[in-house]
């Protein structure tokens, strides 16, 4: 076989080629291997591995997938909370831009792991975890993906809501609405709404959502820069935000690591989702060059774009709005109107559906493989996203910014700690891929769990975020100790590196046999 080299294992005594390695390093196994898998509780149609004709994504898919993801409202404002804060704007991108790169580092390690064996995050987590303990990792991911699918259609609704009252006229029955729990209940009706489109898309799948995502991208990218066009045309210039200094210019560095962490914590899941569109990917270098090219460049420019135009309103409207759905809702033409409810759909759409129902779905399906399908899944995360009250999260840009970022950040970058380690430095890339779907395969450690794993992702959390404050459950965190306050300011990084460290460790310790026989 020209290009293809057989992995053989020892399998009940005997010898057995389960998987093949290509030409250009990516693997696949034995049709009659998979075709046994289907029997295991551990293995569904959405979890399996990807054969290696169906990896088809390019660099393209790569580089519109994050446009897509990045291009979003919450990202536009993302320099608006932290100017909020006291930065100037100059100040702002380049926290964004550096934050975006340091994220980027492990997003690829961890993507590597996809387009070499085509498996999700959840399977891949089994190698570290156990087949069981897979699901602690799991579902933390899964949770603050939900969190931040309801924070994405809360927008998203909250958009159409404000389109369609600029349309019908501030005295329309759409705008004067009669209150239900604090909201207008055509803000309600919106929110469930976007919500429904949200299930409609992800129901229709993997292949539906790329080509959705190929699509948007160009469109989106021409009408936001139109939108800034427009505000600067009509101002004259840029307005007086671009050449303000920040109100607390000599606090800079202060406010800096955790509003950097925060910046980091708003892609951190996606550094462990990628697998899970890596698995469809052609080759590791157009995975890897179409992921460079899409986040930290539009993450960077995209906010850049909010500051740019939010200063030209200054001139327009006389008033900085940060807002687009706001900013939307005072343009006069209806024709702009509709191009803008339309985008601002769009972005929203594209970032929801596949940062945040696309992972989740197939975290929940890892929970029960034979019971939950991918399709559940998104359901699911419909469901708990809502629950989770996404617009208390959106009230305030503290609580967002070092509050719901900065915390989850440091329980996702100790996830990503012992990921990277065990698959870069204890397994050297090698897995046994069939016997990720096993139940009493090499990743079974003690009853499915590797505890080792376990001890390291708690040690890493308790590091990262046991000293950050909670308001107002627990105002001086869960420890009131000094040292892990201060480790609080740096919580992704500080995750990452103690659970990757102390993952090693314990690894080469106790685990060093076991780690052997499973990547023999």
């Amino acid at each position: 076989m020209a290009g293809r080299r057989p992995v053989v294992f020892m399998e009940g005594g005997s010898l057995m080629a389960e998987q093949t390695v290509m030409a250009d390093g990516r693997v696949e196994l034995d049709p009659a291997v998979d075709a046994t898998l289907g029997n295991s509780w551990l293995h569904n149609e959405d979890l399996a591995p990807v054969a290696v004709s169906k990896r088809t994504w390019t660099t393209y898919n790569y580089l519109a997938l994050w446009i897509g993801m990045a291009i979003n409202v919450p990202s536009w404002m993302l320099a608006s909370g932290l100017i909020g804060l006291g930065m100037s704007w100059t100040q702002a991108i380049f926290t964004i831009f550096l934050g975006n790169l340091i994220v980027l580092v492990p997003m690829v390690l961890i993507s590597h792991a996809g387009t070499k064996y085509g498996i999700p995050y959840p399977v891949l987590s089994r190698a570290s975890f156990g087949t069981l303990g897979a699901n602690v990792p799991a579902i933390i991911r899964a949770l603050v993906a939900c969190g931040w699918f309801g924070i994405q259609t809360w927008v998203g609704g909250a958009s159409l809501f404000a389109v369609i009252g600029a349309l019908l006229g501030k005295d329309s029955f759409w705008s004067t609405a009669a209150v239900v729990g604090g909201q207008p209940w055509t803000v309600w009706l919106s929110f469930a709404v976007f919500w429904a489109i949200n299930m409609w898309i992800i129901i229709a799948g993997m292949e539906a959502i790329k080509k959705f995502e190929d699509w948007a991208a160009p469109f989106l990218i021409v009408v936001f820069l139109g939108l800034m066009a427009l505000m600067v045309v009509q101002a004259g210039g840029f307005g007086p935000v671009v050449s303000t200094p920040g109100t607390k210019e000599g606090e800079f560095w202060s406010m800096f690591p955790l509003s950097l962490m925060g910046m980091i914590a708003f892609w951190s899941t996606l550094s462990l989702n990628m697998p899970d569109f890596t698995r469809f990917g052609r080759s590791q270098k157009e995975q890897a060059v179409g992921q460079a090219l899409g986040l930290p460049t539009t993450m960077t420019l995209f906010p850049l774009v909010g500051v740019l135009t939010t200063s030209a309103t200054v001139v327009v409207f006389g008033e900085a709005v940060w807002d687009p759905v706001a900013l939307t809702g005072k343009l006069d033409n209806p024709i702009l109107l509709i191009i803008m409810l339309a985008a601002l759909a769009l972005a929203t759409l594209t970032t929801n559906v596949a940062a945040n129902v696309v992972s989740p779905s197939y975290d929940f399906s890892n929970l029960w493989p034979t019971k939950i399908s991918f399709k559940m899944g998104g359901i699911i995360t419909g469901i708990l996203g809502i629950l989770l009250q996404p617009w208390n999260l959106l009230s305030d840009p503290n609580q967002y910014i070092w509050g719901w970022l900065g915390t989850y950040g440091g329980a996702t970058g100790a996830i990503a700690g012992v990921l990277i380690v065990d698959y870069w430095l204890i397994r050297k890339t090698h897995l046994k891929v069939a016997d990720l779907y096993r139940a009493d395969g090499s990743y079974k450690y003690a009853g499915g769990f590797n505890w080792l794993a376990i001890v390291a992702l708690v040690v890493g959390i308790v590091f990262a975020i046991g000293g950050s404050p909670v308001q107002p459950i627990l105002p001086n965190g869960l420890f009131d100790i000094q040292i892990l306050h201060d480790l609080a300011n740096y919580s992704w990084v500080v995750g990452l590196v103690v659970s990757g460290l102390v993952y090693y460790v314990l690894t080469m310790a106790v685990g060093r046999s076991a780690v052997a026989e499973q990547t023999a």
